[in-house]
């Protein structure tokens, strides 16, 4: 008995238990996949409206840096300003009496969402109440 070979480590990886649990997986996500719900967006159409504005809009341009600019008359040139607050601060100062001039947002379309979205805010807490978004017709 004494003649044995002393017994030599494996140098080979048993993956017969990886391939089965990578099975298991592979059946819970095919049974899974068909009751998952795609969620669905419903986004407003964009149409002419047949309503006219009285009042000319003050224009809030958001351009592809961030960077804010304040327009009072279509074709004028943009008032640059430095942040939302100072933003604000201008349009309450060109609006005065007119509490119902409407405010139109136009943002480039590589704008984060988010910046349109706390504009909108700040917008809506100091008291604008008409602002809006503007897109281009298809």
């Amino acid at each position: 008995m004494r003649n044995r070979r002393p017994r030599r480590a494996k140098s080979e990886i048993n993956v017969v238990p990886y391939i089965d649990v990578m099975l298991v997986l592979l059946v819970i996500f095919m049974v899974a996949a068909p009751m998952m719900q795609p969620s669905v967006i419903n986004l407003p159409s964009v149409g002419k409206s047949n309503i006219e504005v009285a009042a000319k809009p003050l224009t809030v341009e958001i351009s592809a840096e961030g960077a804010f600019g304040l327009l009072d008359a279509p074709g004028s040139k943009a008032e640059a300003q430095a942040n939302v607050a100072a933003l604000v601060a201008a349009i309450k100062a060109k609006m005065g009496a007119e509490t119902e001039r409407p405010v139109i947002i136009s943002a480039d379309k590589n704008v984060k969402y988010e910046v349109v979205v706390q504009t909108m805010d700040e917008l809506q807490r100091a008291n604008i109440a008409r602002v809006g978004l503007m897109v281009q017709p298809k």
